[in-house]
């Protein structure tokens, strides 16, 4: 049955949430915390995107997909520094326990897909996971390196990174983003050739997404979520849930939208669907276009204009595209309150007439049939509590 499909598909989208509680080694760029494992996913993953014609022949959207999948296992077996000691045998084993259990969260035969896709990341032998391998130890080398609050035993670190470590790699595989690492690392930056010199620049800025909180909280309550592991969330549920798009979709385009579709709030901040703000659409709408001007012009003038014109298709919601976006982007914040005792809803005295009108009619027009699996909890929680 379609229902018990999707109620298999949000048991483990759920599971999925805590993946933004497994810190990683890596500091964001401002300096203020380190990292979570649901973040870098989405900055990988936005990576992906951006430099997509650094591996010709590469699928963009195996590639992505990748991005999204490739550290799953860690909401069990946890984060595992590469410049610490590292059992890697003992790692294998807790890595696959970890994906026999979350890829059999799905019906059979999308975690059968899900975690083929994983192992192909961990062999690293298709062009795909190559690409994303290099990728992945590209993104987080570029954070640390960019770290303001660097340390000398960070930068230390790096140096055997770069030297003895995996990044030597780079040196072949990718000589000027090599030369520009070593340069940073010994402050004397060698010039990028255009057009990554932009890209790394509107790379860079993304980073800025992570301190962005919203109303959601974690599944497990501990803390506000933010931007940038909801776009890493969101985009795995539209990856996860694009058979119960209303019309044909190109999910390609779906999970493009949803990497890119929060980067104004870097300038605009959130803006909670139930809060006050929310109602003055007008004065909102002016702060993120004028915020998507600054961002998507950090980007090569013909990045910025594909992204942008995929930023304004989800915020115009017409498209069948467009419109599965928006509706899963309303999907998770429900998931998310219905795992934590309504707290978004207990902070804002939504009712449920309000979600029904302010996320029901959303969800309805892009998946109806993820509306209808949700629906009676929904219910169940407001006559519960309310």
């Amino acid at each position: 049955m379609t229902s018990d499909r999707i109620a298999a598909q949000i048991t483990f989208l759920t599971a999925a949430d805590a993946l933004k509680g497994v810190t990683r080694a890596n500091v964001l760029m401002d300096g203020s915390r380190h990292e979570n494992t649901a973040e870098h996913s989405w900055h990988l993953a936005l990576w992906a995107m951006v430099m997509a014609d650094q591996a010709p022949g590469v699928d963009l959207h195996a590639a992505i997909s990748m991005a999204l999948l490739h550290d799953l296992v860690e909401v069990d077996a946890g984060d595992h520094p590469i410049h610490l000691p590292q059992d890697a045998s003992a790692i294998a084993t807790k890595e696959k326990a970890a994906a026999d259990r979350l890829y059999g969260l799905l019906p059979s035969d999308q975690g059968q897909a899900f975690r083929a896709i994983w192992e192909d990341f961990e062999t690293g032998t298709s062009a795909t996971a190559q690409c994303i391998r290099r990728l992945d130890m590209t993104q987080p080398l570029f954070q640390a390196l960019n770290n303001v609050a660097q340390t000398q035993v960070d930068h230390d670190v790096l140096r055997a990174i770069l030297t003895t470590g995996r990044s030597t790699a780079l040196a072949d595989t990718w000589p000027p983003i090599y030369a520009h690492a070593m340069g940073l690392l010994d402050k004397t930056p060698a010039p990028l050739p255009a057009p990554l010199d932009d890209r790394i620049r509107f790379l860079a800025e993304a980073d800025r997404l992570k301190s962005t909180l919203r109303a959601t909280r974690l599944c497990d309550n501990s803390r506000p979520e933010n931007s940038g592991e909801h776009s890493w969330h969101i985009a795995l549920y539209a990856l996860t849930l694009a058979e119960h798009a209303a019309h044909p979709i190109q999910i390609d385009r779906v999970v493009q939208m949803l990497l890119i579709h929060d980067l104004v709030e870097i300038d605009a901040g959130d803006v909670p669907i139930h809060s006050a703000a929310a109602r003055d659409e007008a004065t909102q709408a002016r702060i993120e276009q004028a915020a998507a001007d600054r961002i998507f012009g950090l980007l090569p003038a013909d990045q910025a204009s594909s992204f942008r014109a995929l930023w304004d298709e989800f915020e115009a919601a017409q498209s069948p595209d467009a419109t599965f976006a928006k509706s899963i982007d309303r999907v998770q914040p429900l998931i998310s309150n219905l795992e934590t005792g309504g707290t978004s809803w207990r902070d804002y005295n939504v009712t449920r007439a309000q979600v029904e009108t302010r996320v029901g009619v959303k969800v309805q027009r892009g998946a109806p049939a993820v509306w209808a699996a949700v629906a009676p909890r929904i219910d169940a929680w407001f006559a519960a509590y309310t």
